[in-house]
């Protein structure tokens, strides 16, 4: 849980958050995630993914483009000393990160998202946090 405002260092590096680095563990995946933003995930939960993921038909367009997509952008990462970790050009485009990051707790997963993004996405939603809610059926 939680948000925390970091700087992508001249090498490509961001710092994680002490809170956000047990859950993640020694190992753990980054990926292309949803709505611009880069997925990090313990490498329990990202094999608990990939089986869903390897369950999906294959014969169905959808579920094949999304495995190539999800797959290719993956890659196996591990923070130094400092706790940084260094994001792949390709993650770092996907996510129009250029230099200041936004670093959100998510249940299972910690999203990494270009600060200017996160803001512009976060007023929109919420703008419609109780609509949504509502709709979901959440329970609060």
């Amino acid at each position: 849980m939680g948000e925390s405002l970091h700087s992508l260092d001249a090498k490509g590096r961001i710092t994680v958050p002490a809170k956000f680095r047990e859950g993640l563990g020694a190992g753990f995946v980054a990926t292309r995630g949803l709505d611009g933003c880069i997925f990090l995930y313990p490498m329990s939960e990202w094999k608990e993914l990939e089986e869903k993921v390897r369950n999906m038909p294959l014969t169905k367009a959808d579920a094949r483009s999304f495995a190539r997509f999800f797959f290719a952008g993956a890659s196996e990462l591990e923070m130094d000393r400092q706790g940084r970790i260094l994001l792949t050009q390709t993650l770092r485009e996907h996510a129009e990160i250029e230099k200041d990051v936004s670093l959100i707790g998510v249940d299972r997963r910690v999203e990494v998202w270009a600060a200017d993004r996160w803001e512009s996405y976060s007023n929109v939603a919420e703008q419609s946090f109780e609509k949504i809610a509502e709709n979901l059926d959440v329970g609060f």
